[in-house]
């Protein structure tokens, strides 16, 4: 079940340089796809389907860090997402213009997690 009304309160309170670009990123993930849900977890809006898609790391403050726990799996590829450890992948976005160049990566993202989620 999603707790979007949690996120939206977690969202009211959060103080963050960048909390609009975070904002528009996370508004960015739940339009991509009805079936993907969100919560707090781990400290910050999460996003899931069946399993964790993708959390916001909000405290880190010079960028909005989004995590994907299992990133690897999706086989994208793009200059934008960094490779991490365990399969994990993240994206940076240290602007708006950044949101908005990505926008169709982050829900090509989405999209793969839910096919890959459906097989």
């Amino acid at each position: 079940m999603s707790n979007t009304k949690k996120v939206k309160e977690f969202m009211s309170k959060l103080e963050h340089p960048l909390k609009a670009e975070m904002e528009a990123v996370r508004a960015i993930i739940v339009n991509a796809n009805s079936k993907i849900e969100e919560d707090v977890k781990w400290g910050g809006p999460s996003f899931f389907y069946k399993e964790d898609l993708a959390t916001f790391n909000p405290r880190i403050k010079n960028y909005v860090a989004l995590i994907f726990h299992k990133g690897e799996l999706l086989n994208i590829k793009s200059d934008f997402l960094e490779e991490a450890t365990k399969g994990k992948v993240y994206a940076k976005f240290y602007s708006m213009e950044q949101v908005t160049a990505n926008k169709e990566l982050i829900e090509k993202m989405v999209n793969a997690w839910i096919e890959l989620m459906e097989k």
